[in-house]
C-alpha cells in the first residue's frame, strides 16, 4: 500500500485528505461534542487496495474493447479550470504558497506541497476548501477522459456496490462483457451514469445539511462565548467564520459593525473600511462571540470581537 501511494503520487495524483467532522451524541442524539475524523495508516491501506480494484476493472474493460466496443460506467475527473486554477493561486500567495500552474505534473506537485506544509495551521482548511473548489467535480460518464485527481486514465467505482448504485451497474456489466456478452447501449447507459451524478450531489447536500443542523444545535449551548476563527467566505453582507475548535461556520453581519461603515471589494477577497481603511480579508483570523444560533435556518451569527 505504500508503495501504490507513493508510486501514485510521483505520476500526479493531488493528496486531498480533507477532514471529517463528527459529534459525540447523547443516546437521544444531541450533541455533546464535536471532532475530526483523521485517516489513519489503516485506512490509508485500505483506500489504496480499493482505488487498485477499482482501476484494474476500468483497466480490464479497456483490454476487452480492443476487440469489440465495450461501454462501461466510469468515474471521470476533467482537468482544473485554469481560471479558478490562477484566482487560487494569486489568493495562497499570502500564506506564502506558490502554485505552478504551467503543466500538470508541477500543478499536482505544487498543491500537495501547500497541503502538507497547511495541515497543521490555522488555515488548513480553508486552503483544502478553495483548492478542492479549484477543481472539476468528479462524476459517472460512459465516455472514459480518466481521473485528473488520482492521475489514472481508467477508474470506475467497483468496490461499494451496498452502498452505490453505479458500482452495481460496474458488477452487472463487469460480469455479463466477461461471459461475452454484447456492449450495453451507450445512450441508455449515459442517462444512468447522468442520474447517479445528479443523486450522489443531492446526498453531499442533504450531509452537508445534516451536519450543519447538528453544529448549530451544538452551539446553541454556547451562545455570548467568545472563539478563534478564520475567516473562510466575504460577501456583500457580510463575513463568514469558521471557529478553529470545532468548524463550525456562522456569518458576522456587515450591519454588525459599527466602528466603520465597510464596503465588499471582490478583487480582494475582502471588506474594506471607508474611513479607517481597515481591511478584513479571507483567510484572516479573528476572534468572534456567538450571538444567535437559529436551529430551523441551520445558521449561526456571530460577531467580531477583533
Amino acid at each position: 500500500a505504500l508503495k501504490l501511494r507513493k508510486k501514485r503520487f510521483e505520476k500526479g495524483s493531488i493528496n486531498f485528505d480533507k477532514h471529517e467532522v463528527k459529534f459525540h451524541l447523547t443516546e437521544e442524539g444531541e450533541p455533546t461534542g464535536v471532532y475530526f475524523k483523521t485517516s489513519k495508516d489503516a485506512n490509508k491501506l485500505i483506500e489504496e487496495f480499493m482505488l487498485l480494484a477499482n482501476k484494474t476493472v476500468a483497466e480490464h474493460i479497456e483490454r476487452l474493447s480492443s476487440k469489440e466496443k465495450k461501454h462501461f460506467v466510469y468515474r471521470i475527473h476533467d482537468k482544473p479550470d485554469p481560471t479558478k486554477l490562477h484566482n487560487l493561486a494569486d489568493f495562497v500567495k499570502r500564506f506564502g504558497y506558490q502554485i505552478n500552474t504551467s503543466n500538470k505534473d508541477k500543478i499536482a506537485k505544487s498543491l500537495n506541497s501547500m497541503i502538507e506544509d497547511a495541515k497543521d495551521k490555522p488555515h488548513k482548511s480553508l486552503i483544502e476548501v478553495l483548492a478542492v473548489r479549484s477543481m472539476a467535480k468528479a462524476i459517472y460518464s460512459s465516455l472514459n477522459i480518466g481521473h485528473y485527481g488520482l492521475a489514472f486514465e481508467h477508474y470506475s467505482h467497483f468496490t461499494s456496490p451496498i452502498r452505490r448504485y453505479p458500482d452495481m451497474i460496474a458488477h452487472r456489466l463487469l460480469f455479463d462483457y466477461m461471459h461475452g456478452g454484447k456492449s450495453e447501449q451507450q445512450s441508455q447507459l449515459e442517462k444512468q451514469c447522468d442520474h447517479c451524478s445528479d443523486m450522489e450531489q443531492r446526498a453531499v447536500q442533504a450531509e452537508r445539511s445534516s451536519i450543519k443542523y447538528k453544529q448549530v444545535e451544538f452551539m446553541q449551548k454556547h451562545l455570548g462565548e467568545i472563539f478563534q476563527g478564520i475567516v473562510s467566505g466575504v460577501t456583500h453582507w457580510g463575513l463568514y467564520v469558521e471557529i478553529e475548535e470545532n468548524g463550525c461556520e456562522g456569518m458576522v453581519s456587515l450591519q454588525s459593525l459599527d466602528d466603520d461603515y465597510y464596503v465588499f471589494d471582490d478583487k480582494e477577497m475582502a471588506i474594506i473600511g471607508h474611513r479607517t481603511g481597515r481591511k478584513i480579508q479571507l483567510g484572516d483570523e479573528v476572534k468572534v462571540q456567538v450571538a444567535a444560533a437559529n436551529l430551523i435556518k441551520k445558521q449561526l451569527d456571530f460577531e467580531l470581537i477583533q
